[in-house]
């Protein structure tokens, strides 16, 4: 691992600071920038890490300029450490076609068809790789979370099911629950992971929940305006599974909110405080 990085932009926030970073990714191969925001805390010592992974066509700065999340976060003494969706500069045919594939569309799955499998390895870039380097440039200690949104919110419940007891806790506001049965998931799922559909369910939070491997609960928060509801998202899916399963699952359902940042910056604090009571912080 490289610890050559480049500061894209250093901001002081709620008494902490926000940092953007650029680095080379081995695993990826290509560029890339993450976002950081450290608390005041962390001048004093580690402080445990939020992962947010972000959603559709999104990189680290729909998080950082749109949740408002960093007031309680520098109070709790929580680091938010945001990636981008997907790889960057690789330029592979079709790409950048479409806002449901490719480009801002890695999925936070590893590509095992070519061309993507060169450069698309979004879960081994941030369960191993980005993890590893934040923590060798920032005070963090080894507790964390996870959390995310839409395309972001399925990267965060299949990073936590996947690697039971690694996150201290997971959340996710309005997450494609089950990609292998809904359409955004079905088309990228084929061409990065092939046309073996048995290959699809280690990506998928529904199949993982009744495989059984992992108890974590899962906290969600869904906007019943939400235009993706029914065909991309399917929290129904996601709370029969549990509950045939009986596997812990807090699903809030939110009346007139919809997919966008409005509906997270409404209820960010809820999952901030989640999080900080799991991770062993006081309530802000």
């Amino acid at each position: 691992m490289s610890l050559s990085t480049e500061t894209v932009a250093r901001v002081r926030c709620h008494g902490g600071w926000l940092h953007r970073i650029r680095h080379h990714s081995s695993v990826l191969r290509c560029d890339m920038t993450f976002a950081i925001f450290l608390p005041p805390a962390a001048e004093q010592g580690p402080v445990p890490a939020l992962w947010w992974l972000s959603g559709l066509t999104c990189t680290d700065e729909n998080f950082t300029g749109k949740a408002g999340a960093f007031r309680l976060a520098a109070r709790l003494g929580m680091a938010i450490v945001c990636p981008d969706t997907s790889p960057r500069g690789t330029d592979l045919p079709g790409e950048h076609d479409s806002y449901d594939f490719g480009s801002g569309a890695g999925f936070y799955v590893n590509a095992t068809q070519a061309p993507w499998d060169q450069h698309y390895q979004m879960y081994d870039y941030v369960t191993g790789e980005l993890p590893a380097l934040v923590r060798a440039l920032f005070p963090l200690s080894d507790a964390e979370a996870i959390s995310g949104h839409s395309m972001g919110g399925h990267g965060a419940l299949v990073c936590a099911l996947r690697q039971p007891g690694r996150y201290a806790s997971v959340s996710a506001f309005a997450p494609i629950t089950h990609p292998t049965h809904c359409p955004w998931g079905r088309k990228a799922f084929s061409a990065y992971l092939g046309d073996d559909e048995k290959c699809w369910d280690t990506y998928d939070a529904c199949a993982l929940i009744a495989e059984g491997k992992s108890r974590q609960p899962l906290f969600i928060d869904q906007g019943m305006a939400d235009n993706f509801l029914t065909e991309q998202l399917m929290p129904d899916a996601l709370e029969a599974v549990c509950q045939q399963h009986d596997h812990p699952l807090n699903l809030r359902r939110h009346e007139h909110y919809d997919h966008s940042y409005y509906f997270i910056t409404s209820f960010i604090d809820d999952h901030l405080r989640y999080h900080a009571a799991h991770l062993g912080l006081g309530p802000g």
